[in-house]
């Protein structure tokens, strides 16, 4: 990227400037870029003033002792709603006249794209521009009552002598009065005038009109906060929160200006994922509706356990449900429904459908069942044994609490030591080096894959009992009708199962710090209980990490701005800014922290902003819902079963680290990256989403790939010196973790100059192409007869069939000069190789269909025309008669009415064997379009003996007594070798044309694709669409045996080559890559596919192979505050600065933070990965 290039256009910049000054105002447009009458400025100022003047009257009327405090809200509100419903109204008067009347306007080309012409002061433009007016009625309606509320309330919230209370300085009363106005004059103007674009954009689109509710929501929280005070006066920390937030309200604007508030559908999803994760000890779930009802049914488990009267049942009650709902619900009640509907059918049901449901069986389910009882009683009798026991050294608990020490030590090592780096940091020794080939990796990996039946014990039943054993014996338990019981022990015992780890580690702390602080009196020991005091040490944690990894994404920026010499210059500045006011940036991370927000670098520079909380999956939309298909997503497709399995295989044995919903991964395999998202973690299961990147790289694409090659390098396939090296990559946002055994697809592409250019190899192709030509068909018709007969038995068997031949040995003609030099002529110009050479003619061809769309409707001769014709596997058919497409035959002399040409005479012959008619093409197929003196011609090279021996070989006569004798007598069946010779060599003629030569490499390409020369009999074979099926195909297989040949050596006799034409029948797919076909192969997990192609750029022809194999993908794990962080100014870059050029600097590759494939990585639609996986459930077990 040149040094000179600006963050945003000019054109972008100065729409950046027009619209930023309409956010931070609330939506008056008083910026427009153009020269608008000034009665534009005074009516957005007066629709602006209107609250603060309606609050205004009450205050003075409230002053003057006229009105009391609620009365003076009253009016205020009153006024308000009147005046909202007055604006609304004429908007909608406004819009209703502009449709019904039409005015002629002068319009300027060179205007921008948003002016406006105005007429008159109220005319209707004016209106419309000023006042856009709401789309549902519904909204009408509510936003005005809204606004009534805001200025009443706000009235009531601003009266001086209530906030000189408060602050006891009339300075500061002034100063809170009147910027606390302009605050709500801000939220009036975008609710019920025009409304504001917010930098804090979650939708794409505002369907529902969720935007102009962001601001009054906020003002309301400062209300409610005040009301409490007022009418709960016996809370101190009431009043001080309510202090603190009236000298807040005034900064309210520079929130909003900012996006650090997030907007009302995102503030919702993310409160219930904060709530449900630290205070009732769930997970944030794959999909809205899950979140929603799993955060309903929590709530209500906490709710309910406060109301039960006695402790045993709410430890019952605590136990059972947490271990429930820490299960995959959907899973289960998938499975119990299809269990139930087959029953009530009565018949065997069909199998589950492919995914996540396939995994859950009822022996699973039995082992829950006996895991929930043995955890009930468990808790029943440590709880009745712990009614008189008091926490201390040598109590019980103590001593479980040092169990649960141990069980952390154990399981920290035993899931170090499984993935390459320790701490991401040092290598690990035990991690096998040099991994490249699958069965050394495996041998390698054996010894360490036997500890983790060890781990999966500890994890998923020896650390959950203890942990109960712990809570259960807590003496906080006896203490009934406490809130801060019921939501502690709530969250703690759903916490055992749904994230097991976590919780393993807060118990440790919490018993750690009660030991050290027993004989102390200290607020922690002496105000908390149990259940809080985990709450507090999960949500410490979470957010200690979340800030070491915000403060080394913030470092990684600084370094990404300095290594970047071409604008070095210009972020130096930033960097020693950023040096220099290191305590605010510090501010900053802290309190993106504790929103749990992204750290958002603006333009990915080192200028941070504090994102608006959003969910943990970064976007609006469902998972994998929307992608950027094309024609590679097929490989993803199929690759992504296999990785499923082996990602199971790794989060068991721990490879990956602590699976923790938000975290990213990237996997990488030769051309392709495989981006991987936890979406939602439970017991014994893990829920992700699976994303595929491009495969055609870009610049930036390229240059990151190449980046991730030498991270994984460094990590996996190299030989270190010492037992613990150092990660060479700290830096960088990516950590590998391990590799993954998966089956797969590798692409390999080789150059095939020598071989498909080659006279040697070329001279054979016919008579090979004649050779495969007859094993298709033969093959083809011994396995039709086989499906009539398995069907229904032919009841005419044994009696002598009659057909149509062609005849070969008719009475001799004479050959006209005309027959032969017509077959030989050259007014094949637009498919000779003279003028084309050896590039492919596929374009041309196309190029010239599009020519010839013009004159499809002129019925009219061209004499000389000639033309190829591409035929695709969807676009077989008759051409018509009267279309230019249509080739003419030439050179041929005029034919008497009533005579017939020098064509074949068709007479009514017989088989001479009565099995022969199984083995007989099909009647449409007879050839007879080629002259006489041109089949005797090219007959001679047909296969006889191959032929014969074919036949022999054949296994379709198993019900027969003497199978020998019947095949030799079809083998000597003249006349059903006569037919095959028709329709061999006619369907070898239509591949060449009239050209006798042999063929080129030009040519070859043609045919492959399914371009045919010129030929008398291109018709006959393409009318036959079935057939010129099996000849494209006879010709492709031809292809492969030739590079076969000389690559692996010449074929030694018949036998070796019906095995190789066996082989790619079975185990190839040998066609183009734009196939349907191709994909379908791909899904149907062919072992090997080929395809021809030709590079124009070094003018040479390709071979691609496919090859079905277990081999190694490397898999990494991202640094989640800098995926948060790059995602979140990608939102901010394109929803509100518009900033969409394909070349801008927030996309330009870098090393070190990865930000194109991030950017690809993103929802559609300002991401573009070619695939994206529904939601897919891993069992971790």
């Amino acid at each position: 990227m040149s040094p000179d290039v600006p963050l945003l256009t000019d054109y972008k910049k100065d729409f950046f400037l027009k619209r930023f000054p309409q956010t931070i105002l609330g939506g008056p447009r008083l910026r427009l870029g153009y020269r608008a009458p000034p009665y534009i400025y005074v009516n957005q100022i007066i629709l602006f003033l209107m609250p603060c003047i309606f609050g205004g009257i009450g205050t003075l009327l409230y002053q003057l002792g006229i009105l009391e405090e609620y009365y003076t809200a009253a009016l205020s509100g009153g006024l308000m709603l009147f005046t909202a419903f007055v604006i609304q109204f004429t908007s909608l008067y406004a819009r209703n006249k502009s449709v019904t009347v039409e005015r002629m306007l002068t319009t300027d080309i060179l205007a921008e794209e948003d002016e406006h012409e105005f007429t008159s002061c109220a005319g209707a433009e004016t209106i419309k521009f000023l006042i856009p007016g709401k789309k549902y009625v519904a909204n009408t309606v509510f936003h005005s009552v809204l606004a009534g509320l805001v200025c009443g309330l706000g009235t009531w919230y601003l009266l001086p002598n209530r906030i000189t209370l408060l602050c006891g300085s009339a300075a500061g009363t002034v100063l809170l009065v009147v910027f606390g106005w302009m605050t709500l004059c801000m939220g009036e103007y975008s609710l019920i005038v025009n409304t504001a674009i917010e930098t804090a954009t979650f939708q794409t689109q505002d369907t529902y009109e969720i935007t102009p509710l962001m601001r009054p929501l906020y003002i309301f929280f400062f209300f409610a906060v005040d009301l409490a005070h007022r009418f709960v006066v016996n809370i101190p920390a009431l009043g001080q929160m309510n202090q603190i937030l009236h000298i807040l309200f005034v900064f309210l604007p520079f929130l909003w200006a900012l996006g650090t508030l997030p907007p009302p559908d995102a503030l919702f999803l993310w409160a219930m994922e904060q709530v449900l994760e630290f205070g009732l000890g769930g997970s944030s779930m794959s999909t809205h509706p899950r979140l929603l009802i799993m955060f309903i049914i929590s709530a209500g488990t906490a709710v309910t356990s406060y109301f039960i009267p006695s402790t045993i049942g709410v430890v019952l009650l605590m136990t059972g449900l947490g271990f429930l709902l820490s299960l995959n619900l959907s899973e289960i009640g998938f499975v119990f429904k299809h269990s139930v509907t087959r029953h009530r059918v009565g018949t065997k049901s069909k199998p589950l459908p492919s995914g996540s449901e396939t995994q859950f069986t009822w022996k699973e389910c039995l082992v829950y069942i006996i895991i929930l009882v043995l955890a009930l009683l468990e808790s029943i009798l440590l709880h009745h044994c712990a009614r008189c026991s008091q926490f201390s050294k040598n109590s019980f608990q103590a001593i479980v609490g040092y169990i649960l020490m141990i069980l952390l030590i154990l399981l920290w090592i035993l899931r170090e030591i499984q993935s390459v780096y320790i701490f991401g940091v040092f290598r690990n020794p035990f991690y096998p080096k040099d991994v490249q080939a699958v069965t050394l990796f495996l041998e390698k990996q054996a010894r360490l894959m036997k500890i983790v039946v060890v781990r999966r014990i500890l994890l998923n039943i020896v650390s959950p009992f203890a942990m109960i054993a712990f809570l259960s014996l807590d003496s906080s338990l006896q203490q009934l009708h406490s809130m801060s019981v019921s939501i502690g022990f709530t969250r703690a015992f759903r916490m055992v199962w749904q994230n097991t780890e976590n919780a393993l580690l807060e118990m440790v702390i919490v018993s750690a710090v009660y030991l050290l602080t027993s004989n102390a009196d200290v607020w922690w020991n002496r105000s908390l209980d149990t259940g809080i005091r985990l709450l507090l040490v999960g949500i410490i944690h979470d957010r200690l990490i979340q800030f070491i990894s915000k403060l080394q994404f913030a470092v990684t920026i600084l370094l990404a701005s300095w290594m970047e010499k071409k604008r070095r210059k210009s972020t130096t500045t930033l960097c020693i800014l950023n040096i220099i006011f290191s305590p605010f940036v510090l501010v900053f991370i802290v309190f993106s922290t504790l929103l749990s927000s992204p750290l958002l670098p603006l333009f990915t520079l080192p200028l941070f902003l504090v994102g608006f909380p959003r969910p943990t999956q970064s976007w609006p939309g469902a998972v994998g819902t929307a992608a950027c298909v094309c024609a590679d997503t097929v490989y993803y497709c199929q690759m992504v079963p296999r990785l499923t399995t082996a990602l199971q295989s790794a989060m068991v044995a721990g490879s990956l680290g602590l699976l923790l919903p938000g975290s990213h991964y990237l996997g990488r395999f030769q051309d392709r990256l495989i981006w991987i998202m936890i979406l939602e973690r439970g017991y014994t299961y893990c829920c992700i989403n699976i994303k595929g990147l491009e495969l055609q790289e870009t610049s930036c694409h390229a240059a990151e790939a190449q980046r991730v090659d030498e991270v994984f390098e460094g990590a996996f396939e190299q030989e270190y010196a010492r037992m613990c090296s150092i990660n060479e990559h700290f830096g960088n946002v990516l950590t590998p973790c391990t590799v993954l055994p998966v089956k797969l697809y590798s692409d390999a592409k080789s150059v095939l100059s020598g071989i498909i250019d080659s006279r040697d190899h070329l001279k054979t192709f016919k008579d090979d192409l004649v050779k495969v030509l007859v094993w298709i068909l033969v093959r083809y018709c011994s396995r039709r007869s086989n499906k009539q007969r398995n069907v229904n038995n032919t009841e005419n068997k044994g009696k002598a069939s009659l057909i149509i031949l062609p005849a070969l040995n008719t009475s001799p003609q004479t050959q006209s000069s005309d027959d032969t030099d017509s077959l030989n002529s050259k007014t094949l110009d637009d498919w000779s190789d003279d003028i084309f050479g050896d590039e492919p003619t596929t374009k041309k061809g196309k190029e010239e269909e599009d020519e010839l769309k013009v004159f499809q409707g002129i019925n009219m001769p061209i004499p000389g025309l000639v033309e190829s014709r591409s035929v695709s596997d969807h676009s077989i058919g008759r051409v018509p008669e009267n279309s230019l497409y249509k080739a003419g035959i030439l050179g041929y002399p005029a034919v008497d009415k009533g005579k017939q040409a020098d064509m074949v005479y068709i007479p009514l012959v017989e088989f001479s064997s009565s099995h022969s008619h199984l083995l007989s093409l099909p009647e449409e197929w007879t050839s007879h379009c080629l002259p006489h003196s041109k089949m005797r011609e090219i007959s001679l090279l047909f296969p006889e003996e191959w032929y014969q021996f074919l036949l022999r070989q054949l296994e379709c006569f198993h019900s027969e007594e003497n199978v020998s004798n019947v095949l030799e007598e079809i083998a000597k069946d003249k006349v059903l070798k006569d037919l095959y010779v028709h329709a061999v060599m006619t369907c070898c003629f239509s591949l060449f044309g009239v050209d006798n030569m042999d063929p080129s490499p030009g040519h070859i390409l043609r045919v492959y694709n399914g371009v045919l020369p010129w030929s008398v009999a291109l018709d006959w074979l393409t009318e036959k669409p079935e057939l010129f099926q099996l000849t494209l195909k006879a010709f492709r297989y031809t292809l492969k045996l030739m590079i076969d040949k000389a690559s692996l050596g010449p074929i030694e006799d018949f036998k070796e080559l019906t095995d190789c034409l066996e082989e790619y029948e079975s185990d190839w797919y040998i066609g183009l890559v734009s196939d349907e076909k191709w994909k379908e192969a791909i899904l149907q997990e062919k072992p090997h596919l080929f395809s021809l192609g030709y590079d124009p750029n070094m003018g040479v022809y390709t071979g691609r192979v496919l090859t079905l194999q277990e081999l190694l993908i490397q898999v990494g794990k991202l640094n989640t505050e800098a995926v948060r962080g790059q995602w979140a100014n990608l939102s901010w870059e394109l929803l509100y600065a518009t900033n969409d050029d394909e070349e801008r600097y927030s996309i330009q590759a870098h090393p070190l933070l990865l930000r194109n494939l991030t950017v690809q990585a993103a929802d559609p639609p300002l991401g573009y990965p070619i695939y994206s996986s529904k939601p897919v459930h891993i069992h971790l077990y």
